[in-house]
């Protein structure tokens, strides 16, 4: 009987115990099923407001593809209300009176070096800015094996080319080189041809989609000086609307191209070789005298150091243009010491080069891409450019930061600042001389059409939730978009 007890409460203990184990299962299970539906919900409405400020990041960059269709200068410059950046909100259509808010900034492409454009000696500064030393080496060094690497599609395709490392491409922390500084031990810290200076990487200052219309100041095609015949070169005219080659001037340039670059032309002689060659016996840099017999047996001599404008045009292919050009280079520089010094006369001044340099090209290309925009560019990269100093590139950023009235109230919407709208401006500013001049006038441009747009759809607490990234091309009134991120 004992026995039986014993095993009856045995049993029942064992239902206790059971049922427990079973309770508390189940309490487990509820809990953990409980804690998933709390992370479902929390993901789902995650993946709400994500899809939310997704939606508003993506309507500040078409606001801001708006604000490129309607920008009506013909320049770009960091005066225009497109250059500034902006916050908006958008209604929250899912929760009524709950607005999203978003952020955009609109930059110019050209205001970067583009790497699939510059040359070796201009890259190789850029690589100095970062604090990237040259190599000495047979094989040559990271500059010019950027070079040869190219086309890249993005700035970050240069992480293919040997030597290239991650801190040069995107650049040292600032805060672990303060730190390092401060240790005294940054050199030793950095990879071998990497400078303490360096806290910015390729990626910041360079890309590979700055392009600009191959077209003059009013969107008329610019003439082609490799390609244009001797009419449409005699038919440029400056900014005063003043014609600048007569005919015989025109053939001259054509018998002299091709141009590799616009300040060729400064070099071009306006007694071509050809002409020359067909009045070398019929001019001379002496006196002759009408009386000296052995000048009376043959055809007289035109005298180029007294000869006047009617006498140089009986010459054989000087016409009214080229014989100004030849007394305006007497006058200046001083009597011919020889007939060949007639072929030092230049076919155009460096002034008159200014006031047509917006209307002739050398490239028959519709887009020239690679310019760096002058009314966009920081210090940092105008001063890379050939000619170009510390001093010279503030100068340029002084003046298009100067007021200007009449320019702001000439549009609808105000302008701020004096920016370029013609590069022959340079030419204007006291520290850009003649050579600098020559030597920058193939690498700038005063616009761009090529912009990067970046939104951010940002929360109550400033935190960026939703980002679109794009690169956006225009071309006459139509944009394109050859690049595009969203995070």
């Amino acid at each position: 009987m004992l026995t039986g007890k014993f095993g009856l409460r045995d049993t029942s203990g064992l239902s206790l115990i059971s049922t427990l184990w079973i309770l508390t299962i189940l309490s487990v299970l509820a809990m953990q099923m409980l804690y998933s539906f709390n992370l479902e919900n929390k993901a789902q409405g995650n993946f709400i407001d994500r899809t939310k400020y997704h939606y508003a990041a993506k309507s500040g960059f078409e606001w801001a593809l708006a604000k490129l269709r309607t920008d009506e200068t013909n320049f770009d410059s960091l005066g225009e209300t497109w250059a500034q950046p902006i916050q908006q909100q958008i209604d929250d259509m899912i929760q009524v009176g709950n607005p999203l808010n978003y952020e955009v900034t609109i930059t110019d492409e050209g205001a970067r070096i583009n790497i699939n454009t510059v040359n070796e000696e201009i890259l190789r500064n850029v690589l100095l800015l970062l604090g990237v030393e040259p190599e000495n080496n047979p094989t040559g060094d990271l500059a010019a094996r950027i070079v040869e690497g190219r086309p890249y599609r993005t700035v970050r395709d240069v992480s293919r080319v040997e030597g290239m490392t991650y801190e040069i491409l995107y650049g040292l922390q600032q805060q672990a080189a303060v730190e390092e500084e401060m240790e005294e031990e940054t050199e030793a810290a950095l990879p071998p041809t990497l400078t303490a200076t360096s806290i910015g990487g390729l990626v910041n200052i360079a890309t590979v989609y700055s392009v600009d219309a191959n077209t003059d100041t009013n969107g008329q095609q610019r003439v082609d000086l490799n390609s244009a015949n001797a009419q449409q070169i005699s038919q440029i005219r400056s900014n005063n609307n003043q014609t600048v080659f007569s005919q015989g001037e025109a053939n001259a340039i054509i018998q002299q191209r091709t141009f590799n670059q616009l300040s060729a032309l400064l070099d071009a002689q306006a007694v071509s070789d050809n002409v020359f060659n067909n009045i070398r016996n019929r001019i001379t840099v002496q006196d002759t005298g009408g009386g000296d017999e052995e000048n009376q047996q043959g055809p007289s001599l035109t005298n180029i150091n007294t000869a006047d404008d009617d006498e140089l045009e009986d010459l054989q292919g000087i016409d009214a243009g080229i014989a100004d050009r030849i007394l305006s280079h007497r006058d200046t520089v001083g009597q011919f010491q020889n007939i060949d010094a007639v072929k030092d006369v230049k076919v155009i001044t460096i002034n008159e080069l200014a006031g047509i340099v917006d209307k002739i090209t050398i490239k028959s290309e519709q887009r020239i891409e690679g310019l760096v925009n002058v009314n966009t560019a920081p210090l940092e990269i105008l001063q890379l450019l050939p000619g170009m100093d510390q001093a010279k590139a503030q100068a340029i950023i002084t003046r298009r930061e100067e007021e200007n009235e009449e320019l702001q109230n000439s549009y609808e919407e105000p302008i701020q600042g004096n920016p370029f709208s013609d590069i022959g401006q340079l030419l204007d500013i006291e520290e850009i001389d003649d050579q600098t001049f020559r030597q920058v006038i193939d690498w700038v441009t005063y616009r761009s059409n090529g912009y990067r747009i970046q939104s951010n759809g940002i929360d109550l607490n400033g935190k960026v939730i939703a980002t679109c990234l794009g690169i956006v091309e225009r071309s006459a009134s139509q944009l394109s978009v050859p690049y595009w991120r969203q995070d």
